[in-house]
């Protein structure tokens, strides 16, 4: 198992190039690195996780490691079974639906919210993040277009400016980038997602908040059902190569 980050929780370098000493608990820097890696699909779905493997990997001990797990077994990304160890959480169809019949209310909220409270600070950094998105888009790169989306849907919740409405959907943020980055992989629906982008951000210019919120929604339904579809056919495929 070799993750594709080239970071390290033990091993932080600062913008002059020499080693920083991060304040976060090794613990909780180890859960970062892990749920990180379960989001972008490094560890798959209902894989086990080999915690001397990855303890190895990641070069901490075997008690960082531990702890790592009951915090991504509290948040379901885990399960953590006595005797049997832990497993990547599975993405179902049924719970994808549910996630995105609740993330698509909340974040369309925001955006509704957003386009009346939105400063012109916050505006510019969402041009930017939206224009870079785009670029990633037309140049296939993948990881560059998941990380500036990413940012893009944090920043309009953070410009709602509603702090019960923030830790609502902070509670499930892990759960949707998941979903999200499995969502995006198919190019049809980039597409269309870049598109409700690029209206979102009119939206947001003309302080239409009905407009702004609609168009969030539609861009979030959109995004569970492709997931649903695509976690559906997996488990299709996976049926049928079980029964060869």
């Amino acid at each position: 198992m070799k993750t594709r980050r080239s970071d390290h929780p033990r091993r932080r370098v600062d913008r002059r190039g020499k080693q920083a000493i991060s304040r976060v608990p090794l613990h909780e820097q180890v859960a970062g690195e892990i749920r990180s890696m379960i989001v972008a699909g490094d560890l798959a779905p209902g894989e086990k996780v080999r915690v001397s493997e990855l303890a190895e990997e990641l070069d901490v001990s075997l008690t960082p490691m531990r702890e790592a797990l009951k915090i991504l077994d509290k948040e379901n990304l885990v399960e953590l079974t006595t005797n049997r160890g832990a497993r990547v959480s599975e993405i179902t169809v049924e719970g994808t639906r549910s996630l995105f019949e609740v993330i698509s209310r909340l974040e369309s909220l925001a955006a509704e919210l957003a386009a009346e409270r939105i400063t012109a600070d916050e505006l510019a950094v969402l041009e930017d993040l939206h224009a870079r998105m785009r670029d990633c888009h037309e140049t296939g790169d993948l990881p560059g277009y998941f990380d500036l989306n990413r940012q893009i849907h944090d920043l309009v919740v953070e410009a709602a400016k509603n702090p019960d409405l923030t830790r609502v959907r902070t509670s499930l943020a892990f759960h949707v980038e998941r979903a999200r980055f499995l969502s995006v992989g198919t190019t049809p629906h980039r597409d269309r997602s870049m598109a409700d982008h690029e209206a979102l951000m009119q939206a947001l210019r003309e302080r239409d908040a009905k407009a702004a919120r609609d168009i969030w929604q539609t861009h979030l339904e959109r995004a569970g059902n492709e997931t649903c579809r695509l976690v559906a056919q997996w488990k299709e495929d996976a049926g049928a190569t079980a029964a060869q």
